[in-house]
């Protein structure tokens, strides 16, 4: 059995984090000392590392909560409903990338675009181009 801050630091999260992860239902303190103190488990252990690993994806609570119910009760689900939930999130990350690659081409179109000398920004062609792109709307 740990306390708070031994569970804490086995799972590198902050007690406040468990405290947090309980309060939104996800943990629970079924055990605790004479003195009052929450007592975990393995089990809790598993449970938290499980809950920071999906946080660590970019899984949302609700999500999580999700994939958790589904852990727990493995009888009454399939694992289409974990897989359509891991899909879900894919999707998102697949935006992102998108996203982000297009901002990295604007990035780079912009970066050639300047001679970087050390003459004065009067004409800087990055400013010129900043300027033209909040007036009208940049396609890529």
């Amino acid at each position: 059995m740990y306390k708070i801050g031994q569970l804490a630091k086995l799972a590198e999260v902050t007690p406040d984090t468990i405290r947090y992860y309980e309060k939104q239902q996800m943990m629970e303190h079924e055990i605790r000392t004479e003195g009052g103190f929450r007592l975990y488990s393995e089990n809790d252990l598993q449970r938290l590392r499980f809950i920071r690993y999906g946080r660590q994806l970019g899984f949302t609570l609700e999500a999580i909560r999700e994939l958790l119910s589904i852990r727990v009760d493995p009888e009454h689900h399939t694992c289409q409903e974990s897989k359509t939930i891991v899909q879900s999130r894919l999707s998102e990350v697949e935006t992102m990338i998108a996203e982000l690659q297009r901002m990295q081409r604007s990035l780079k179109r912009l970066n050639d675009a300047c001679c970087g000398t050390a003459h004065s920004s009067v004409y800087c062609s990055i400013l010129e181009a900043l300027e033209k792109g909040a007036l009208s709307p940049q396609t890529d």
